[in-house]
Protein backbone atom coordinates (compact mmCIF):
# COMPACT_ATOMS: atom_id res chain seq x y z
CA UNK A 1 0.00 0.00 0.00
CA UNK A 2 2.78 2.37 0.95
CA UNK A 3 4.74 1.52 -2.20
CA UNK A 4 1.64 2.24 -4.33
CA UNK A 5 1.27 5.67 -2.72
CA UNK A 6 4.94 6.47 -3.38
CA UNK A 7 4.59 5.36 -7.00
CA UNK A 8 1.51 7.55 -7.44
CA UNK A 9 3.34 10.55 -5.98
CA UNK A 10 6.33 9.92 -8.26
CA UNK A 11 4.06 9.75 -11.31
CA UNK A 12 2.33 12.97 -10.26
CA UNK A 13 5.71 14.67 -9.87
CA UNK A 14 6.83 13.49 -13.32
CA UNK A 15 3.57 14.64 -14.88
CA UNK A 16 4.04 18.05 -13.27
CA UNK A 17 7.54 18.45 -14.69
CA UNK A 18 6.42 17.39 -18.17
CA UNK A 19 3.89 20.23 -18.38
CA UNK A 20 4.95 23.08 -20.62
CA UNK A 21 3.55 26.51 -21.27
CA UNK A 22 2.61 29.71 -19.50
CA UNK A 23 0.29 29.72 -16.49
CA UNK A 24 -1.09 32.46 -14.26
CA UNK A 25 -2.12 31.79 -10.67
CA UNK A 26 -4.38 34.29 -8.95
CA UNK A 27 -3.42 34.68 -5.29
CA UNK A 28 -5.39 37.92 -4.98
CA UNK A 29 -8.91 38.33 -3.61
CA UNK A 30 -10.26 39.53 -6.99
CA UNK A 31 -11.61 37.69 -10.00
CA UNK A 32 -9.19 38.61 -12.79
CA UNK A 33 -9.57 39.03 -16.53
CA UNK A 34 -6.21 38.14 -18.07
CA UNK A 35 -4.63 38.69 -21.50
CA UNK A 36 -1.27 37.47 -22.78
CA UNK A 37 1.07 38.60 -25.55
CA UNK A 38 3.44 36.19 -27.23
CA UNK A 39 6.14 36.92 -29.81
CA UNK A 40 5.10 36.18 -33.38
CA UNK A 41 7.40 36.90 -36.31
CA UNK A 42 8.56 40.51 -35.95
CA UNK A 43 5.76 41.49 -33.54
CA UNK A 44 3.30 40.07 -31.04
CA UNK A 45 -0.01 38.26 -30.93
CA UNK A 46 -2.26 39.17 -28.01
CA UNK A 47 -4.96 36.80 -26.75
CA UNK A 48 -7.63 37.12 -24.09
CA UNK A 49 -9.60 36.87 -21.98
CA UNK A 50 -9.16 34.25 -19.31
CA UNK A 51 -11.27 34.70 -16.20
CA UNK A 52 -9.29 33.51 -13.17
CA UNK A 53 -11.00 33.22 -9.80
CA UNK A 54 -9.12 33.78 -6.52
CA UNK A 55 -6.82 30.88 -5.61
CA UNK A 56 -7.14 29.40 -9.12
CA UNK A 57 -4.74 29.07 -12.04
CA UNK A 58 -5.24 29.32 -15.80
CA UNK A 59 -3.07 28.05 -18.64
CA UNK A 60 -2.42 30.96 -20.99
CA UNK A 61 -0.29 28.97 -23.44
CA UNK A 62 -0.17 25.18 -23.59
CA UNK A 63 2.79 24.82 -25.93
CA UNK A 64 6.38 24.94 -24.70
CA UNK A 65 7.61 28.52 -24.43
CA UNK A 66 9.85 29.49 -27.33
CA UNK A 67 10.82 32.98 -26.21
CA UNK A 68 12.38 34.42 -23.08
CA UNK A 69 9.91 37.32 -22.80
CA UNK A 70 6.12 37.23 -22.68
CA UNK A 71 3.72 39.96 -21.63
CA UNK A 72 0.69 39.71 -19.34
CA UNK A 73 -2.12 42.10 -18.42
CA UNK A 74 -4.76 41.56 -15.73
CA UNK A 75 -7.70 43.65 -14.57
CA UNK A 76 -10.40 43.00 -12.00
CA UNK A 77 -14.05 42.66 -13.06
CA UNK A 78 -14.51 46.42 -12.57
CA UNK A 79 -11.73 47.21 -15.07
CA UNK A 80 -9.14 48.24 -12.48
CA UNK A 81 -5.62 47.22 -13.51
CA UNK A 82 -4.16 44.57 -11.23
CA UNK A 83 -1.13 43.49 -13.26
CA UNK A 84 0.08 46.12 -15.71
CA UNK A 85 3.39 47.33 -17.02
CA UNK A 86 4.85 49.63 -19.63
CA UNK A 87 4.43 47.65 -22.88
CA UNK A 88 1.47 49.05 -24.89
CA UNK A 89 -0.37 46.27 -26.73
CA UNK A 90 -3.84 45.80 -28.25
CA UNK A 91 -6.81 44.19 -26.49
CA UNK A 92 -10.54 43.99 -27.21
CA UNK A 93 -13.57 44.03 -24.89
CA UNK A 94 -14.56 40.43 -25.71
CA UNK A 95 -12.52 37.27 -26.40
CA UNK A 96 -9.84 38.13 -28.95
CA UNK A 97 -6.71 37.19 -30.84
CA UNK A 98 -4.94 40.18 -32.37
CA UNK A 99 -1.94 39.82 -34.67
CA UNK A 100 0.20 42.95 -34.80
CA UNK A 101 0.25 45.78 -32.31
CA UNK A 102 0.38 48.93 -34.39
CA UNK A 103 -2.40 51.51 -34.43
CA UNK A 104 -4.61 49.72 -31.88
CA UNK A 105 -7.17 52.50 -31.65
CA UNK A 106 -7.33 53.08 -35.41
CA UNK A 107 -8.02 49.37 -35.92
CA UNK A 108 -10.88 49.41 -33.39
CA UNK A 109 -9.01 47.89 -30.44
CA UNK A 110 -8.15 49.18 -27.00
CA UNK A 111 -4.67 49.92 -25.70
CA UNK A 112 -3.44 48.19 -22.51
CA UNK A 113 -0.09 48.31 -20.74
CA UNK A 114 1.27 44.77 -20.37
CA UNK A 115 3.82 43.66 -17.78
CA UNK A 116 6.97 41.94 -19.04
CA UNK A 117 7.51 38.36 -17.85
CA UNK A 118 11.10 37.15 -18.06
CA UNK A 119 10.93 33.35 -18.21
CA UNK A 120 14.70 32.99 -18.21
CA UNK A 121 14.37 30.85 -21.34
CA UNK A 122 12.43 28.11 -19.51
CA UNK A 123 9.87 26.01 -21.43
CA UNK A 124 7.23 26.48 -18.74
CA UNK A 125 6.59 29.37 -16.39
CA UNK A 126 3.98 30.41 -13.83
CA UNK A 127 3.09 34.02 -13.06
CA UNK A 128 1.68 34.64 -9.57
CA UNK A 129 -0.61 37.61 -8.95
CA UNK A 130 -0.53 38.60 -5.27
CA UNK A 131 -3.09 40.72 -3.39
CA UNK A 132 -2.77 44.47 -3.84
CA UNK A 133 -1.42 46.36 -0.82
CA UNK A 134 -3.98 48.52 0.98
Amino acid sequence: MRLGLLAALALAALAGTAAAGLRLCNQSFDVLNVAVAAPSGQGFVTRGWWRVAPNQCATLQREALQSRYYYVFAADVFGNEVLAGSMPLCVAPRRFEIDGQRDCLLRGYLDARFAEVDTGGQQNWTVFVAPRPN
